[in-house]
């Protein structure tokens, strides 16, 4: 199978799953399309939540309009590289699985370069005005093919759709919008703060539900700013910054062994000597205080890739 072949996610969040037998008969509303994310996360109890961690079930996901590189194909599976999250696993994108109902061809590229992103933590594609489509989550990226007063009309990966003006922002190539405050780190962290209490997701990468190292990427993502996927490799980019020279936006990462042993969790630096983080699947994003931190003697390595 040629690698340069592409296929677009059609569902609004693709959860790409370790192998094919990796899903669990409850995990069947996350496998259709479209996806049911909401139904999938009220029907997991915390113990399967776990299970997606402990039985490696899930890699990643991916948002409704972005492109895969296909790899292999097996019956109703799709093996994927996802070139938009960098990981060392694969010098494509990051591998995984993903149903092949969830993905459809690419269609041809569109030769504008506006995209509309969502900047609500979610909102509903139309299908015309009167009519919605899909939940999307925060940072979904479509482009842009007309405007008016209240509506950007968007191309996505199955037709025309319509997203509301407010809910969306307008990006022009790669330009991103400077933070009001002028200081990247400290927008990092006020986009943060807006998911305050969103539940952990292992392998999340929507505002559905994040993991750390996906909540860190994400909100640089807001930025313009392209980190690596996972926390173990975003620890070996960026810039080294010493625990004195830390400012609001910094990643700080935390490994076992008391700092010695295996990176497994990454938090974004929210000033005063506290850090907000999406921390374990019993708990919800939040901000602690790092001297009471439980994992504060794990601290190993803080980087900065805003400025």
């Amino acid at each position: 199978m040629s690698m340069q072949k592409r296929m677009t996610v059609g569902v609004s969040v693709a959860t790409v799953w370790t192998k094919p037998e990796s899903p669990r008969l409850m995990d069947e509303p996350a496998l259709k399309h479209p996806a049911e994310i909401r139904v999938w996360l009220s029907s997991m109890t915390l113990d399967d939540k776990l299970d997606l961690w402990e039985g490696n079930r899930i890699q990643t996901q991916i948002l409704y309009g972005t492109y895969v590189l296909v790899m292999e194909e097996l019956e109703d599976w799709i093996k994927v590289l996802i070139p938009q999250q960098g990981t060392r696993k694969e010098a494509l994108g990051y591998p995984g699985w993903v149903p092949r109902c969830q993905l459809v061809r690419e269609s041809e590229a569109y030769a504008g370069s506006k995209r509309a992103e969502v900047i609500t933590a979610q909102a509903w594609l139309y299908r015309n005005p009167s009519e919605r489509s899909i939940e999307l989550s925060y940072l979904t990226s479509l482009p842009v093919l007309d405007e008016t007063e209240e509506w950007v009309k968007v191309k996505t990966p199955e037709g025309a759709g319509c997203l509301k003006v407010n809910e969306v922002r307008l990006i022009d190539g790669s330009l991103i919008p400077e933070p009001s405050e002028g200081h990247i780190g400290r927008g990092i962290v006020e986009q943060g703060r807006r998911f305050l209490d969103l539940p952990y997701l292992w392998g999340g990468m929507s505002s559905f539900g994040y993991d750390c190292s996906g909540f860190a990427y994400s909100m640089h993502r807001y930025f313009g700013i392209s980190i690596p996927r996972d926390a173990s490799d975003q620890a070996k980019q960026g810039t080294l910054i010493a625990k004195e020279q830390l400012e609001p936006g910094d990643l700080l990462f935390f490994a076992y062994e008391e700092g010695k042993g295996a990176i497994h969790h990454v938090g974004i630096y929210a000033g005063d000597n506290q850090m907000i983080h999406s921390p374990e699947s019993i708990k919800s994003i939040e901000i602690v205080d790092l001297s009471s931190y439980k994992l504060a003697k794990e601290h190993c390595v803080s980087r900065r890739y805003w400025s």
